[in-house]
């Protein structure tokens, strides 16, 4: 067999039993919301998000295909609960230039590399989305008082929509969450909500929580180039501490 058909070979391989899954939704919120429901459901890696504009949001999941099939089944119910639904996808082998052109191929061996399972979060994440930049940030203001929360980031989609991401136990995130919705129908208009308990390592990494609430180590950081050489040390004579103790002595 030549070396071409041996590629292709490996290629059908790796392609055998593996699938690609996408939902779509109408706001920021909801395909957060979507894709934790994809990640609980079955056993999927979530690759991440794709925003189109005008408000438009895509999960992307790899996996089997029986958990990719499982996973969209379940975001598809999902996003219809919200209301947010628009499309859904699954690509059964899908070919490699697919991913590579895709925002697929590195977010995917990063997720897949260390064959970790993802694990729960004791924290829950709060989600707020208006239509227009103030009512966002009056929202955010108005969450931070009323909880003791911290705000993450926010997030722009298009179609004028912005999300204001808090961060907290759930119960604070809860009533955070509340607040920033009275606060933006007040300014102008709310359009989705969401908070999710508990939230797996993996959807957390998507989001631009993840590196506000990762506590890493700070490097040290030393001089690389020293412009002045380092000159001799001169050593100096100490006094005689037995002479300088008796003159003491004697003085007192």
């Amino acid at each position: 067999m030549d070396a071409y058909n041996v590629q292709a070979s490996h290629r059908r391989d790796n392609l055998k039993d593996s699938a690609l899954g996408l939902v779509s939704t109408r706001s920021f919120p909801a395909i957060v919301g979507t894709a934790d429901m994809m990640l609980k459901s079955a056993g999927v890696h979530l690759v991440g998000y794709e925003k189109i504009g005008s408000g438009h949001c895509t999960a992307i999941v790899r996996g089997g295909i029986a958990d990719v099939r499982l996973a969209v089944e379940a975001g598809e119910q999902t996003a219809k609960q919200f209301d947010q639904f628009i499309s859904s996808l699954v690509i059964p082998r899908p070919f490699p230039n697919l991913e590579v052109i895709l925002p697929i191929n590195s977010r995917l061996s990063a997720v897949t590399g260390d064959g970790n399972y993802s694990r729960l979060s004791n924290q829950a994440v709060g989600l707020v989305e208006t239509r227009g930049f103030p009512a966002m940030v009056g929202a955010a203001d108005a969450m931070l008082k009323a909880a003791d929360v911290q705000l993450a980031a926010y997030e722009k989609i298009g179609g004028g929509l912005c999300t204001a991401i808090i961060r907290g136990t759930v119960a604070n995130v809860a009533v955070a969450v509340e607040a920033g919705m009275y606060e933006a129908e007040r300014i102008g208009e709310l359009n989705a909500v969401m908070v999710i308990p508990r939230p797996l390592d993996e959807l957390e990494q998507t989001l631009p929580v993840a590196s506000c609430w990762l506590e890493e180590r700070q490097p040290l950081r030393l001089p690389i180039n020293i412009k002045e050489p380092v000159t001799e040390t001169e050593l100096l004579q100490l006094p005689d501490l037995s002479k300088l103790s008796i003159k003491i002595t004697e003085e007192s």
